[in-house]
């Protein structure tokens, strides 16, 4: 057992200490063992144009400034609509109930789960955060302008994303944005492992940085898909943030992400849930222990964890658990928000891939959870970037304060915010 401000947890060998996050291959497997203001959104539509001709004139944002970057594959439109200005807690304050949900990959594939979630968010208020793979991004007849480290090039653990994928996903980027989601990265050929990113130098991490960020920044010249409008923002600035594959390498990666202007790092591979600190200069945002129902022990809070805590390396386990498995995900979900919610008021962070493991048990899960949460009082689901930017908002004495509370510990707001 181990104690952590009073918090005794019992770390499931095989469930977290060994678990980390997984995209999955081409068959499904996984890879790792391997209150905003009411800004006046565009009204785009979910069908790009098509056919011949020359590039469209991007849709004009709220102030009807658009500037198109580089070869047109991206823009600067203006402030994201939807984002609600920071705020300095007020004598006696109880700080907001920050949750984020997050994605990995970030594909829009014919399971159309990427389109499913953006929606449910914008129904929810809930706004989240997409770590983007660059290489769905580049189609796979290009694939050799990636030069992974230490890997051949033109070589992945993931699928290189069909032509029709990469035009879903891209208009998936533009419509998330345009709804206050934040787009961050996910960087590239998702290795783990020997050669992975545990391996990789800090100069490696940049290069796997630079390249996930230029084939975002030139998918107009690599797809020849040049009918499409540009995505909406610029992503050299909109880029503030990653979560390495399979939670593997943050120390190396650190003063990569850091040299490239990044606030926030979400590769650690897992913490309590108390408030944030920064590691490296930038703040770290580490997936989290949450209860397990019916166990002494604790799990990460994300799919794949549970994933493979109950089918193994199974996508498909028995279909007779689907039910029971995906009563515990989202137990254990909702578990650690009560906690967090009448205790410290502790950011909960969930990761999520889009993913149909065990029947979609994982998804159906997350629909519940954010259902459930999101628009009860006090609570604010957001990016990682809302919460990057509250923090720096506060007092650093006030937020130290609120390190020392445990997870489900009541607290005094009158004597901790001054």
């Amino acid at each position: 057992m181990r104690a952590v401000r009073g918090v005794a947890v019992l770390l499931a060998v095989g469930v977290v200490a060994a678990l980390v996050a997984g995209d999955s291959d081409a068959k499904g497997r996984p890879t790792a063992t391997d209150a905003a203001p009411s800004i006046p959104a565009p009204d785009p539509t979910d069908t790009p144009p098509a056919g011949p001709g020359p590039d469209p004139v991007p849709t004009p944002t709220w102030d009807g400034q658009v500037k198109v970057l580089g070869d047109g594959s991206t823009s600067d439109t203006g402030p994201q609509p939807r984002q609600a200005t920071p705020e300095k807690l007020k004598p006696s304050e109880k700080p907001p109930q920050f949750v984020v949900f997050s994605w990995d990959g970030a594909l829009e594939g014919d399971d159309h789960l990427f389109s499913r979630f953006r929606k449910l968010g914008a129904e929810n208020n809930a706004q989240m955060t997409f770590f983007l793979s660059g290489i769905y991004t580049l189609p796979k007849s290009k694939r050799t302008l990636y030069h992974p480290p230490q890997h051949d090039v033109g070589t992945a653990s993931i699928d290189f994303a069909t032509d029709a994928h990469i035009k879903d996903t891209l208009e998936q980027l533009r419509l998330a944005w345009q709804d206050g989601n934040e787009i961050g990265t996910h960087f590239n050929g998702h290795f783990c492992n020997a050669k992975g990113g545990s391996e990789w130098s800090t100069e490696e991490w940049k290069s796997e940085l630079d390249q996930a960020i230029s084939f975002v920044t030139n998918w107009k010249t690599n797809t020849g898909l040049k009918n499409l409008p540009p995505l909406p923002f610029d992503y050299t600035k909109e880029l503030v943030g990653g979560r390495a594959p399979c939670l593997e390498g943050q120390k190396a990666l650190l003063p990569a992400e850091k040299a490239t202007g990044f606030r926030y790092d979400a590769s650690s591979p897992g913490e309590f849930q108390v408030w944030p600190t920064k590691k490296g200069g930038i703040w770290n945002f580490p997936l989290q222990m949450l209860p397990y129902p019916g166990k002494s022990t604790q799990g990460l809070s994300m799919d794949f964890n549970f994933l493979a805590g109950q089918s193994g390396d199974s996508t498909k386990g028995d279909p007779k658990k689907y039910a029971t498995w995906e009563k515990e995900t989202r137990e254990s979900y909702l578990s650690g928000f009560e906690r967090v919610y009448n205790g410290s008021r502790a950011p909960l962070f969930i990761g999520n891939h889009f993913e149909t493991w065990n029947g979609g048990i994982y998804m159906q899960a997350i629909e519940d959870v954010m259902k459930s949460v999101c628009k009860r009082d006090g609570v604010r689901c957001v990016s990682f970037r809302q919460v990057a930017d509250w923090l720096d908002a506060q007092d650093p004495k006030v937020l130290d304060k609120l390190r020392s509370l445990d997870p489900g510990q009541p607290a005094d707001w009158s004597r901790l915010v001054k």
